[in-house]
């Protein structure tokens, strides 16, 4: 509802007259504008109104709403139907200027008179007829009347027109006439208007000013908006003038530099741009090159000496001539083939992994006899010559993180006397990272394995590609398909960096790739790689290395002696135990360091000599523990079953819980399941509810109750098939009322036909369940193969139940009502039958 003055409240009497609809202009009081007509009511009104005495019409605009109907339309003759189109609030303006066209709209030149608030619209054969009502105008005496204050409205023109003196002295092309117009006028809403009309405001901003009933709240607006328009002008003043000086100051610097090049010559000086060429080409004489590289920087020479260094342009071309003047096309390391010596260095720098150093070293055999056969460089094509030199294939090291993927790499190169470069492939999304940037570009460089080249200063270094299941894609392209042609022997030969604009031979370069999780790797990227799986450290292995490598390495790193720690094994296990769960041992390697720091402080106050730290300490020196040493349930009840999972981050041990929900019938589940767990537990209820009555399970419990499945932790998002046999044998416990074994835990996927079917991370799972304590693991048959990665003496302390069926899974894991539950199952005798029972 528009709020009107006491004063306007008591005008009743309305007028009519002729209705222009205008889109995006706001006339003012006071302000002539040029008005275009074009559609056929609006020329109807303006021509009415024009054969009229007074050649006065209402000038409105619509209304957004309006604009948007219309848009849509699409009719190029639609006009305002309803007096909810328009603004309530216009302009009564009279037309000064007409011009007709013979062809188009009719322009005009409008100038507006009073405000007027619409009441009516009709449409009729002679164009938009509107009844309206006058506004008063707004001025200091009506203001006054109305409570205002004479001092403080003239204060806000004073100040208006202060600022558009200030903008006129930041705008050179700001009139004279119109500043002079602005200060010789004395009525505060014209200077309002106008003021509004030269801020070139928007038609909603220009709407409210003229919809505003209050002189003093409408100069108020004037007045914000206009600091805003002088402040803009200011920062605009402020970066052009940056913008001449910096010119300004590239022209005196040409300009001297052309003076100095003149001084110079007139002293006998060389040219410092003819000196530069000449130790360029020096150089180029001194390396061997190919001819490809060789012709492209003699081009590049040329140009550099025809337009100088001096210049933005030589300046790019000079850093390019770096590039292809340093890189090693040639320049190749000796390696050191000596098997022995490969041992040597893996046993000193990784404990265990016999798996991995074994394949380590076939691939460093086939490599050495290859190079006993190649012949010389000059024998065939480039291809062929790449193929003799390459490498073979990729091998990418797979495992849990901390499991020493990255140092594996090190300590290959240091066993072939070759640099070693490592290149973090995490969260890279544009391929020119990889290829390259075009010189084209502002601050191009090379791609990072051109980098890598460049920085090992020989054309067969090491390169490893660090986490390359976490290279991503967007819109700057795919990495992974530059990585297909970099580790391809039958591409990387000639690999094109955008940056160099030459091929670069990558035929001599030993690639090694680390990942976590193969799942993300693009299957044509994987194709081409050799997989060498690292599992997680058995406790004991962990032990040897904090002994062997982490506790030397972290008092080195603090600065301490050899013999300032001395850690007993059973404060080691304790530290283990109780404040790390993970596969390897970085976060082992944490607390070592951890523990180093504070001991390195009493070293450094002369406070202690050598520490010895019993487990009673250690609870004040890292803190309480983290993990509990033994979560398996202790406590055997229906509907609880441990399965055994496989994480990034290793194995690890879960529970699944199940209860009966009365007079309900669906299945819920909870705990962050993902799809494949969530059909495990469809085919688990299925397969209960068909084979009941061999169960002995009441079929009335399925059909009467719900069921809730609950893995706990929900935070941790879960996924994958080898729950499935966990989740069957925690609804079978339920309905039969027979808890399930706590020093059991399984493994395996199930189907409908009732078997049970092989899963992968073996190693890691029997690793995580003798590490909670539990020694006892169901797991399918075929499975009994992979237990031969396990290590001995895990194997010594467990016993393993290979299973084809659910029923022989339920058999080993379930409690007969028939047996002591107290025991829990710790004197069950070893099950006869299809089980096949395996202990150490």
């Amino acid at each position: 509802m528009l709020w009107l003055p006491h004063s306007a409240q008591k005008l009743t009497q309305f007028e009519s007259g002729f209705l222009l609809p205008v889109r995006d202009t706001v006339l003012l009081p006071s302000i002539t504008l040029p008005i275009v007509a074009g559609r056929p009511h609006s020329i109807a009104s303006v021509e009415t109104a024009v054969a009229t005495e007074s050649k006065q019409m209402v000038i409105a605009a619509m209304r957004p709403e309006c604009l948007e109907r219309l848009a849509k339309a699409r009719d190029a003759e639609a006009e305002a139907k309803k007096i909810s189109d328009l603004y309530s609030v216009a302009t009564l303006g009279v037309v000064r200027r007409m011009a007709r066209l013979p062809i188009g709209p009719i322009q005009l030149l409008i100038e507006g008179l009073e405000r007027i608030q619409l009441e009516k619209l009709h449409v009729t054969k002679q164009g938009f007829e509107v009844e309206f009502c006058r506004l008063p105008a707004l001025t200091v005496e009506a203001a006054v009347a109305d409570g205002g204050e004479v001092t403080k409205m003239n204060a806000l023109v004073d100040a208006i027109k202060s600022l558009w003196e200030e903008a006129a002295s930041l705008n050179p092309n700001f009139p004279d006439e119109l500043l002079a117009v602005l200060s010789r006028n004395d009525d505060a809403a014209q200077i309002a208007y106008q003021s509004v009309i030269l801020m070139q405001q928007d038609v909603a901003e220009t709407q409210a000013a003229l919809a505003e009933n209050d002189l003093e709240t409408l100069l108020r607006q004037v007045l914000g908006n206009l600091q805003k328009h002088v402040e803009e002008q200011r920062l605009r003043s402020q970066i052009l003038g940056e913008t001449k000086k910096e010119i300004d100051e590239q022209q005196r610097e040409f300009f001297l530099r052309q003076q100095l090049k003149k001084i110079q010559e007139e002293l006998g000086q060389g040219n410092p741009d003819q000196e530069e060429i000449a130790e360029l080409r020096k150089t180029l004489d001194a390396i061997a090159l190919p001819a490809v590289a060789e012709k492209q920087i003699k081009r590049e020479l040329a140009r550099l000496e025809r337009i100088g260094s001096s210049s933005a342009e030589g300046g790019v071309i000079r850093t390019y001539l770096d590039w292809l003047l340093e890189m090693p096309w040639q320049k190749t390391v000796e390696d050191n083939l000596d098997l022995q010596n490969a041992h040597t260095v893996l046993d000193a720098d990784h404990y265990g992994l016999e798996k991995v150093k074994e394949r380590i070293i076939e691939h460093l055999a086939t490599f050495k006899l290859k190079h006993r056969q190649q012949p010389s460089d000059t024998d065939g094509s480039m291809r062929e010559q790449a193929e003799r030199y390459a490498v073979g294939t990729v091998v990418c090291f797979v495992g849990p993180p901390g499991v020493g993927k990255t140092s594996l790499g090190r300590s290959i190169a240091r066993a072939l006397g070759r640099p070693f470069e490592r290149i973090s492939l995490g969260g890279l999304r544009d391929e020119a990272e990889l290829r390259g940037h075009r010189r084209t570009y502002i601050g191009a460089m090379p791609g990072r394995i051109i980098q890598a080249i460049h920085r090992a200063g020989v054309k067969n270094p090491v390169i490893m590609l660090d986490e390359l299941d976490k290279v991503g894609m967007d819109y700057r392209g795919d990495p992974a398909s530059v990585l297909l042609e970099i580790l391809d022997p039958q591409q990387n030969y000639c690999f094109h960096d955008l940056y160099l604009d030459v091929d670069f031979d990558l035929s001599q370069v030993i690639f090694i790739a680390t990942a976590n999780d193969l799942s993300k790797v693009s299957p044509p990227l994987l194709d081409r790689l050799e997989l060498v799986e690292l599992s997680g450290y058995s406790d004991r292995d962990k032990l040897a290395i904090a002994q062997t490598y982490l506790l030397p390495r972290q008092l080195e790193k603090a600065g301490l002696p050899k013999d300032a720690i001395i850690l007993p094994e059973v404060a080691l296990r304790q530290i283990i135990d109780d404040y790390t769960r993970e596969a390897g041992v970085r976060r082992l390697e944490q607390q070592l360091g951890s523990l180093c720091r504070k001991i390195a402080v009493k070293y450094a106050t002369g406070a202690a000599t050598s520490v010895n730290i019993h487990p009673e300490q250690l609870e004040t020196l890292l803190g309480p523990p983290r993990y509990l040493r033994d979560n398996r349930r202790q406590r055997p009840q229906p509907g609880v079953a441990t399965g055994l999972a496989w994480t990034l981050a290793g194995g690890d041990v879960l529970f699944v819980e199940a209860v009966l929900l009365p007079e309900l019938r669906e299945v819920t589940l909870t705990g962050q399941l993902g799809d494949v767990m969530e059909e495990s537990v469809q085919i688990a209820r299925s397969y209960i509810w068909a084979h009941a009555k061999e169960l002995g399970i009441e079929l009335s419990q399925l059909k009467s109750n719900g069921l809730h499945l609950h893995v706990p932790a929900g935070a941790i998002p879960k996924d994958g098939p080898s729950a499935g046999v966990t989740m069957l044998t925690a609804i079978a416990s339920l309905l039969l009322n027979q808890p399930v074994r706590t020093d059991t835990a399984m493994t395996g996927e199930i189907d409908l036909s009732g078997d049970v079917l092989p899963v992968g991370g073996i190693r890691e799972k029997v690793l995580a369940a003798h590490r909670v304590g539990i020694r006892r693991v169901l797991l399918p048959r075929q499975n009994e193969k992979d237990l031969m990665d396990v290590p001995d003496h895990v194997m010594q302390e467990m016993e393993f139940v290979g299973c084809d069926l659910i029923q022989q899974i339920l058999q080993h894991a379930l409690i007969s009502n028939s047996l002591d539950s107290a025991n829990n199952g710790h004197h069950h005798q070893p099950v006869t039958g299809n089980g096949v029972i395996m202990s150490a």
